[in-house]
């Protein structure tokens, strides 16, 4: 029997004779799980916003601080839970409980509750809220390659405001307790510290009604191996307990109450996603190479150090993006060389000889870091997009000294493996310029200092993100050792349309010719100079993109680990040379529509 599916039991008359629902959501963990659902219901928060007399400061504050210790202890026995987790679940859920510590510590967000408790007069949770809310706002106007980190920090606040607030007013948490073995979950909405108390060896599936791809609770239910869907709307409603349910994780589908055709659906998919996983299991050791013997380099992005664990279990050739970011998060001080020279390291240590490329600090909006003291500002006064200001390599070259301590913990951390340097947002040869000349004045301080360097000095490489870069990328290939093409913001900023901006977004195509013929025009620059190229942006990521990639000549990809094992699937079933011919076509054409016809029928024929 499937762990996805509970004992089959006979359907009575009275089952059958109601009718099939179907709602549809967001595919979050792959695999079908068949089971009785079993709902539940998180009553809403409420917060009475309304101001109190100057006499109930301190009494407000007290409670901010009774809730704060609560808080504490909750997240404490949520901690002691972990050991019954597996290991990857460990790695990812931990982390995040200690983001949420964190924030209960002296932070922004405390700092700034207390602070509008004395000085706006408003109750604790009034305080709270509001706080939480100017926080996630900041985050979530900083620009940056992805919107997943923001919209994951944001979250995070949001969680443990939401904790918070239940503290002070008292109000009761999800419970799932009398959850029976093999049931389907079905919620309005799950908080990461819900999924946390799942067991996925009890548990079958989940459907939620609210939720998204990127969030903490998707990467939660991912890293346990729970076959989910969110975004189901209407589905807490239309639950009854104990009735049959099928949860689909790779098509978003979920069905109450199936036919019996549904069903013995299901249980086909059941078997065929156990033999899918096996297969793609064995491909962990296996190359990535065509079938006419070129070989493809595939690498891992990382985001946070938690995700670790999951590059070693996709057979990822190494880190292709680690973005550095994390280092300077939810932290009131900027970490320093020796600080950041370990972290560097443990991820090096890690790889064990796999190489790591290390994107410097890709950071700027509207608002400062927190980290950031001083006043420095990262944008100018009245500069209304961030996407366009101060962020990147212009940043850092406004800043030396955290550049260069930046560049100087590498190199110091490249002593434990292969590492290579990125710069973010690169958009002329004299930024280029700039920081080689700070790359080598910090090799030439270290060595006077007498810090052991690694040998060769690691390579110097650019994103290739901006339109301005791409059209300059064979003049720009005779500074640098290396390219990455980012497709995400060379789209963003090739077709002017934020993803994020809900009545533009479906113009966001990374098959619009013009982004195609930059990543054309990059990837030929950097082979006729002998430099190495690699993409890492969505498209990297989807093997249905991998033959046009191929074909255009990339041999290097970076990508989120999960996806690392079906690119290579796809690259095993390849040919090189009808890669090629197949990019040719398609970069004759001039209508995305068409494009992404050629790209599936190409698929469908490879497959």
């Amino acid at each position: 029997m499937s762990r996805t599916e509970t004992p089959r039991r006979r359907i009575s008359p009275a089952r059958r004779a109601l009718p099939e629902q179907q709602f549809l959501g967001i595919a979050i963990a792959s695999g079908v799980a068949i089971g009785p659902a079993f709902g539940t219901r998180e009553p809403p928060v409420e917060v009475a916003r309304h101001k109190i007399a100057a006499a109930d400061i301190e009494a407000e504050g007290a409670r901010l601080e009774a809730a704060i210790a609560q808080s504490r202890k909750q997240l404490a026995k949520l901690r002691a839970r972990l050991s019954l987790l597996p290991e990857d679940s460990q790695a990812e859920i931990g982390p995040l409980i200690d983001a949420y510590l964190r924030m209960l510590g002296p932070s922004r967000l405390i700092r700034g509750a207390r602070r509008r408790i004395a000085e706006g007069l408003v109750t604790a949770e009034t305080a709270v809220t509001e706080e939480a809310d100017a926080i996630a706002a900041a985050i979530l106007a900083t620009p940056g390659d992805e919107g997943t980190g923001r919209r994951r920090r944001a979250e995070e606040v949001h969680e443990i405001a939401r904790r918070l607030v239940r503290n002070l007013t008292r109000q009761p948490y999800q419970s799932f307790s009398g959850l029976p073995d093999g049931a389907v979950l079905i919620a309005e909405q799950l908080r990461p510290a819900d999924v946390a108390l799942l067991d996925p060896s009890r548990i079958a599936g989940v459907a939620a009604a609210i939720g998204g791809r990127e969030g903490h609770t998707a990467v939660l239910l991912r890293a346990l191996g729970i076959p989910s869907v969110l975004g189901a709307v209407g589905v807490a409603e239309a639950v009854r307990p104990g009735a049959v349910v099928i949860v689909d994780g790779t098509s978003g589908v979920v069905i109450l109450d199936p036919s019996e055709e549904s069903l013995a659906a299901a249980r086909r998919s059941v078997a065929a996603f156990a033999r899918e996983r096996a297969r793609l299991g064995r491909l962990r050791r296996l190359s990535a190479e065509t079938l006419d013997g070129q070989q493809i380099e595939l690498q891992a992005n990382l985001e946070l150090p938690r995700e670790l664990p999951l590059i070693a279990q996709s057979g990822a050739a190494g880190i292709g993006l680690l973005r550095s970011e994390f280092l300077f998060m939810n932290r009131e001080d900027l970490p320093d060389e020796d600080a950041q020279t370990d972290h560097y390291r443990t991820i090096v240590e890690a790889m064990a000889g796999d190489p790591v490329t290390i994107r410097v600090l890709d950071w700027g909006g509207e608002k400062e870091l927190e980290a950031f003291t001083g006043g420095f500002m990262l944008m100018g006064p009245g500069e209304a997009n961030p996407a366009l200001g101060m962020r990147g390599i212009r940043l850092l070259l406004r800043r030396p000294e955290l550049f260069e301590e930046q560049l100087a913990a590498i190199l110091r951390a490249g002593v434990a493996g292969p590492v290579r340097i990125l710069l973010p947002m690169v958009t002329s040869l004299a930024e280029v310029r700039a920081a080689r000349e700070t790359y080598e004045r910090v090799v030439r301080r270290l060595r006077r200092r007498g810090e052991r360097l690694p040998e060769p000095l690691p390579p110097l490489g650019i994103m290739i993100e901006t339109p301005g870069a791409a059209l300059a990328a064979d003049t720009l290939a005779f500074e640098v050792d290396f390219f990455a093409i980012g497709t995400n913001d060379l789209a963003m900023y090739a077709l002017a349309v934020d993803r994020s901006a809900a009545d533009v977004a479906p113009l966001y195509d990374p098959l619009h010719p013009a982004v195609l013929r930059l990543v054309q025009f990059a990837t030929e620059a950097a082979l006729r100079t002998r430099r190495g190229v690699s993409v890492c942006g969505e498209m990297a990521a989807d093997p249905r993109f991998t033959p046009l990639l191929v074909g255009l000549g990339l041999r290097s990809f970076s990508m989120n680990a999960s996806a690392v094992p079906r690119v290579k699937q796809a690259v095993r079933g390849l040919r090189a040379d009808d890669c090629a011919r197949f990019a040719h076509r398609v970069m004759e054409r001039g209508d995305p529509d068409e494009i992404r016809a050629m790209i599936e029928a190409f698929s469908r024929a490879e497959a």
